[in-house]
């Protein structure tokens, strides 16, 4: 049997370029908003204290306000939000939505509701909020120091838990105390804001007489909001439905349901209409749940020859007032994957969580890898330094091979396929080609690192192993239309990344007709089949691709057969040409559309129980994969103002097949601008004594601008995976994990004096002066 052309593959571009970018995107500030009421959310201005007067008696006299809900309100009426990934023996399970105590600034304390936004904001200035101050607690250091105040005072500690990854501590503290060689440095990743184009936002509708609440929410996990707003609101999970229209951006900000977005759905609910509301920059830069936020005290054993014997790390990550939905999940992944592509004979770490008086922290792109890739790269280049190896050679020498694929890191993860050793390679052949001279005042260095990207995050039986109470497989649902046209149904939600054009593009490819004949629906709990992780964790094309390939390809045979049939052929002889089925040695033909509107007749078809052409597939894949990746800087730093710029920029990827490079090359540059920002200049500050946030507005976090990010050059190898239908592996977070490692490397590259101090992101213009400083008065 033939059949057209592949269409995987090609770099075709987005199936909704055009339409967002003549301005006709449809995201939750769009959509229709007759009817309906604004809120403005009551925020603390405090980290922590005892909320002693709520008072709405004037705003409410005034005929203006619609509704005001306070603590009072919010208790009887919402319950608590769930956590999903725990650490063992975790305090505060739960995310308390009644604000009684406040314990950051930014929590919610209440909501008003009035005809406008500006009307509302106005009222909320005039509800009396008192608040008795306590004692906060900012930043790690101070959560762990003796006597600390306490976040949650019914937990005893500020530690929330703690657990161990891979060998046992005692063998693992025996190799460092007896190796030739140990390398060992504190480091640490600042808290980032993830600065999404579109901030949070929903509209929420309560129809009364048919008990049905529909939200239209900026989000990218619309079944865990409706599975926790049911819960939340005490309602059915079928009084509940969630749409995610066009959604700008998200980063892992938008994987979980907020409070704040739970008092808009239920003042909707007490109202009986419609309730918007639309988060501004301030309250999502300062209010947003934000991401990393780590300290860790890592260790690197090798003995005389430069092998590597062991590596530790003791994590500790700033969960702030509350472990929310992914909680600790982002530091127990560092604790996990602190190998990356090296062997080790040991290997281990330590995780513990801490509560701090500042916003939560969660899920951002690349969470846990980029962490443990600035640990492991920062120790190995400083092995190569303090031992005089190139650090280049050193890496190779201790680098997993292809053929001992598929390899189990001692911390149990099971890499599946690839050349790690060959990525790297040519990432280092690229940057000797690209190495500049450096100036009496301009140091210039160049430096390469590789990274494993943990993608296709399922299976569903290790997600329950490790007490993940989230499900990891996917469907996808294809239908095909009485006039031949082709709808795509998934879980998944298009957050920027193409999933939609990617998806259409399988399903073309096996089926085997025009790309403009597909449709992709996705993001609406009423029509999308169920999907817990959704498009986080670069898993959506990977496992809604994997399920599609199959769900497309049991279509295709079924089509196939109702074309056989009527031509009177074996399905053996029958092709396609164009949009045409033929059979050998036949002039007759028959019309895909034809075959189409047959099939939904009931006309000819083989077996006479399957008249409705759709397929169905849920897709739980055996294990992970595993995508890997080498990437290079060249930077310049000026002695004199501790300035440091990327001025080239190349990564060598393998990310199993492609399905549309064109999408797949911006994932990565995208990654890329995002990991330089963290390397050079994002940082959440708060006041060390108030917990106040001292970065509410982009004058002060700063953003990574075009003249901030070189062209990144992107080379492409593929081992396909074994183990998911179509060979795809995910790529979506690969580009942001390695620049960190990567630029603080090529700044040691250049100023070696230096190497031993760059322990911390961002390597601000004034760190790394700070650092030529200290390195010029230890030399005298």
């Amino acid at each position: 049997m033939n059949w057209p052309e592949p269409v995987i593959g090609r770099s075709v571009p987005g199936i909704q370029d055009a339409r967002l970018l003549r301005g006709e995107g449809r995201y939750v500030d769009d959509i229709d908003e007759a009817g309906a009421l604004h809120a403005v959310v009551l925020r603390s201005t405090e980290a922590h204290g005892v909320v002693t007067r709520f008072d709405a008696t004037a705003v409410l006299a005034g005929g203006e306000a619609r509704l005001v809900l306070g603590p009072d309100d919010i208790a009887e009426r919402l319950d608590p939000l769930p956590t999903s990934w725990r650490l063992p023996g975790q305090a505060a399970l739960h995310v308390d939505p009644q604000a009684r105590i406040v314990r950051y600034v930014g929590q919610p304390i209440g909501l008003v509701v009035a005809d406008s936004r500006a009307v509302a904001e106005d009222l909320a200035e005039r509800v009396a909020i008192d608040v008795d101050p306590l004692p906060a607690v900012v930043g790690i250091d101070a959560a762990l120091a003796v006597d600390a105040p306490l976040v949650h005072q019914d937990t005893g500690s500020n530690v929330a838990g703690t657990i161990h990854f891979g060998d046992p501590a005692d063998e693992l503290e025996e190799i460092f105390r007896t190796a030739p060689h140990v390398v060992e440095r504190r480091l640490s990743v600042q808290r980032v804001s993830h600065s999404p184009l579109e901030p949070r936002g929903l509209l929420a509708e309560w129809i009364g007489h048919t008990r049905r609440l529909t939200v239209w929410s900026s989000t990218q996990s619309p079944h865990v909001v409706r599975r926790e707003l049911a819960a939340a609101l005490r309602l059915r999970a079928d009084e509940v439905r969630v749409v995610a229209p066009d959604i700008g951006g998200s980063f892992g900000s938008k994987v979980t349901l907020y409070v704040d977005e739970a008092l808009v759905c239920l003042a909707a609910m007490v109202l009986g209409g419609r309730v918007k509301w639309i988060e501004d920059r301030t309250e999502n830069l300062t209010a947003t749940y934000q991401g990393r936020g780590q300290q860790a005290r890592g260790r690197l054993a090798l003995d005389g020859d430069g092998t590597f014997l062991a590596v530790h790390a003791d994590i500790v990550g700033d969960l702030g007032a509350f472990a929310i939905q992914a909680g600790s999940g982002p530091f127990q992944v560092t604790g996990l994957a602190l190998e990356g592509p090296y062997r080790f004979e040991r290997a281990g770490s330590t995780v513990t969580g801490v509560f701090t008086n500042v916003v939560p922290t969660g899920a951002y792109r690349g969470y846990g890898m980029q962490e443990a890739s600035w640990i492991r790269e920062r120790l190995v280049t400083e092995a190569a330094r303090e031992r005089g190896l190139d650090p280049v050679q050193l890496r190779l020498r201790n680098m997993i091979g292809p053929g001992e694929m598929p390899y189990t890191t001692r911390t149990g993860l099971t890499y599946d396929s690839g050349d790690y050793p060959a990525a790297l390679r040519r990432a280092a052949a690229i940057g000797a080609d690209r190495r500049q001279a450096s100036t009496p005042t301009l140091r210039r260095g160049v430096a390469v690192t590789a990274s494993v990207e943990i993608t296709g995050f399922a299976p569903s039986a290790l997600l329950e192993a490790f007490g993940i109470d989230w499900s990891g497989w996917e469907s996808a649902r294809l239908r095909v239309n009485h006039d031949g046209t082709v709808t795509v149904f998934s879980g998944v939600v298009g957050i920027g990344q193409g999933i939609d054009t990617a998806l259409a593009q399988i399903a073309a490819d096996r089926l085997g007709v025009p790309l403009d004949w597909i449709t992709v629906e996705l993001g609406d709990t009423a029509t999308s089949p169920y999907s817990d992780l959704t498009s986080q964790a670069s898993r959506s094309l990977t496992l809604a691709g994997g399920a599609l390939m199959k769900a497309a390809e049991k279509m295709r045979e079924r089509m196939l057969l109702l074309a056989a049939g009527y031509l009177g052929a074996d399905p053996a002889d029958v092709s396609m040409d164009g949009d045409v089925f033929r059979a050998a040695g036949r002039d007759t033909t028959i019309a895909w559309r034809e075959v189409a509107s047959r099939g939904w007749k009931g006309w000819g078809r083989p077996d006479p129980d399957r008249i409705r052409l759709e397929e169905s597939v849920d897709f739980d894949p055996p294990a992970l994969t595993y995508s890997y990746s080498a990437h290079g800087a060249a930077v310049a730093v000026d002695l004199e103002t501790g300035r440091t710029s990327v001025e080239d920029y190349w990564t060598v990827n393998d990310s199993g097949v492609l399905v549309n490079p064109l999408i797949a090359a911006g994932q990565i540059t995208g990654g890329v601008a995002q990991g330089l920002g963290i390397a050079l200049l994002e940082e959440v500050v708060h006041d060390p004594a108030t917990g106040r946030p001292l970065t509410a507005a982009y004058g002060d976090y700063v953003l990574p601008s075009v003249g901030d990010v070189p062209p990144v050059t992107i080379e492409d190898r593929v081992t396909p995976s074994e183990i998911i239908p179509g060979g795809f592996k995910g790529l979506g977070e690969g580009g942001a994990i390695p620049p960190p490692a990567t630029v603080a490397d090529a700044v040691a590259d250049a100023v070696p004096e230096i190497g031993e101090r760059l322990t911390d992101t961002p390597l601000s213009p004034f760190r790394v002066w700070s650092a030529l400083a200290a390195a010029k008065t230890d030399c005298g």
